[in-house]
């Protein structure tokens, strides 16, 4: 990809400090967009701010919650005040916590939603009020094929990434006729602090850096979904057109029965 290729001058990334959101904003700095990174660790940013200084596009680290609407707020304010807005926000942020039935809590499961769910609305509101009123602009929310159909040790990840599919679904078809262009990333599975976490064999595993190859081009085409590798979410996007019966018994294959003992020791 060449610099001039790239649609965008600007670009802000959430979830910036590690993984696919780090991999995102060094290839933008690149290729000469100027990228403001965020995530709630500062030293994170920082170190990806030092990776980029020899790059052509500036990197600005901004410390931020995404689940204190207030913070978001003042940020928007500061660009308001300023350069304006950019031109691409790639809501990134999320986190992973994986467990089982026997393990399942509502405080868990709050915890999952507040970041994941709850704190991409929180981002999604305001940019879309700026995005409106100059009727352009371009967000990427990053979802999963976790959201497609339930997956083993996801129950609270999986349905918040469903939300969030079925949330740019609706707001696609709402901003129809407008010149702002929405997009959902739904990646399989990458080497990430997040993936560390999983407790099973993933498939098709790609790098950050491969990732946000993916994305970018995938960002600069029409295409609604950025799905990748597909020789893998494909599979899984035929997962959610097999009837119930089918499903549960391919999936249960890969499931370890829950033995009485590990129930007595939960809920005893």
């Amino acid at each position: 990809m060449k610099i001039s290729s790239l649609p965008w001058e600007s670009a802000w990334i959430t979830g910036a400090g590690r993984g696919i959101g780090a991999a995102l904003a060094r290839l933008l700095s690149q290729q000469g967009v100027t990228v403001y990174i965020s995530a709630r660790t500062p030293a994170d940013l920082e170190k990806v701010k030092q990776e980029c200084l020899d790059y052509s596009g500036m990197v600005v680290p901004i410390p931020l919650d995404i689940t204190q609407p207030a913070e978001i707020e003042d940020m928007m304010q500061s660009w308001d005040q300023g350069a304006g807005i950019p031109e691409l926000v790639v809501l990134n942020a999320g986190t992973h916590d994986p467990f089982a039935a026997t393990e399942f809590s509502a405080r868990r499961c709050r915890k999952l939603l507040d970041i994941n769910l709850q704190g991409t609305l929180n981002c999604i509101d305001p940019v879309l009020k700026r995005y409106l009123e100059k009727n352009s602009g371009q967000i990427a929310v990053m979802t999963s094929v976790a959201g497609y159909r339930g997956l083993p040790t996801a129950a609270a990840y999986g349905a918040g990434k469903a939300a969030l599919i079925n949330l740019c679904e609706a707001l696609k078809l709402d901003l129809k006729g407008s010149q702002i262009k929405l997009q959902i990333i739904s990646p399989g599975f990458v080497k990430t602090p997040l993936t560390d976490k999983n407790r099973f064999k993933m498939p098709a595993m790609i790098s950050a850096d491969e990732a946000a190859r993916e994305i970018i081009e995938g960002l600069c085409k029409e295409r609604f979904e950025i799905t990748f590798p597909k020789r893998f979410t494909y599979i899984l996007k035929l997962l959610r057109i097999l009837p119930y019966s089918i499903y549960f018994r391919l999936l249960g294959s890969l499931v370890p029965t829950v033995k009485p003992e590990a129930i007595e020791q939960k809920h005893g």
